[in-house]
């Protein structure tokens, strides 16, 4: 990997001003527009808070989206070209693969960091330090696994709109997934299944430790969280290979 090349693709993120408000920008005014939907948000909450659980669930939706646009763009580039620019340098493949996870996860923790420190700054409160950290880095490392997924539609698409419609869908995954509102009753159900659940259930868990938000709602596990995660990033991960044969097969 290089640290040129790192260096480089990250202040280019920071001259793309669109970008930065919908990967950083847009999940910390999502916090407060729904962090004062619910009365004051002081409400207890597990280990915490109301405010906290809310805090943590657009901290897990802006790390997913941030890994979701750049390894897009980073599937986009490749095919569009910049793929054989790079093979003119001395940098590998997987070398230019390992810089953009890099700033995927560099960028996915500063969004998360956004979140968190608004969250902290309008009453967002834990029990614990270790349940502000433990929240936090499961919301950075679990990110990862929309990467493939970013992958998968950059690839696949072979188009710029690609990364327009990977981190639109994402929407569609975060309010099925039980992360903008508490959901119940059949949509709850359904919600386990699909790819933000487990994700924002792990980075919630230091917080609940699986308990529902709602009284009634039965609690998750903590197996089935991580089940739910490993088999979305299995999933993912095939997309982002099918992907990859389809365009090779194009050439």
């Amino acid at each position: 990997m290089n640290p040129t090349y790192v260096r480089i693709e990250l202040f280019r993120q920071t001259r793309d001003v669109g970008n930065l408000m919908f990967t950083i920008g847009l999940p910390a005014v999502m916090y407060l527009l729904f962090g004062n939907m619910f009365g004051s948000g002081d409400q207890p909450a597990g280990s915490g808070n109301v405010k906290f659980y809310i805090m943590a669930s657009m901290a897990a939706y802006g790390a997913a989206v941030a890994t979701t646009a750049i390894a897009g763009t980073a599937a986009t580039e490749s095919l569009l070209g910049w793929g054989r620019q790079i093979a003119l340098t001395p940098m590998k493949p997987t070398g230019f693969i390992a810089a953009k996870v890099s700033v995927a996860i560099i960028v996915a923790a500063v969004a998360a960091a956004v979140v968190f420190v608004v969250g902290a700054a309008t009453g967002a409160q834990a029990d614990s330090w270790l349940i502000w950290a433990l929240s936090y880095l499961i919301a950075v490392a679990g990110s990862v696994v929309f990467a493939l997924y970013g992958m998968g539609v950059g690839m696949g698409f072979k188009s710029e709109t690609a990364i327009s419609v990977a981190s639109g869908t994402m929407v569609f995954f975060a309010f099925f997934g039980n992360v903008f509102l508490p959901l119940s009753g059949t949509l709850l159900e359904i919600a386990r299944f699909t790819p933000m659940y487990g994700f924002a259930g792990l980075v919630r868990w230091p917080l609940l430790q699986g308990e529902a938000v709602n009284p009634g709602d039965p609690a998750d596990s903590i197996w089935m969280l991580l089940a739910n995660l490993v088999v979305w990033a299995l999933l993912f991960a095939a997309l982002a290979l099918w992907a990859l044969r389809r365009s090779q097969a194009r050439r």
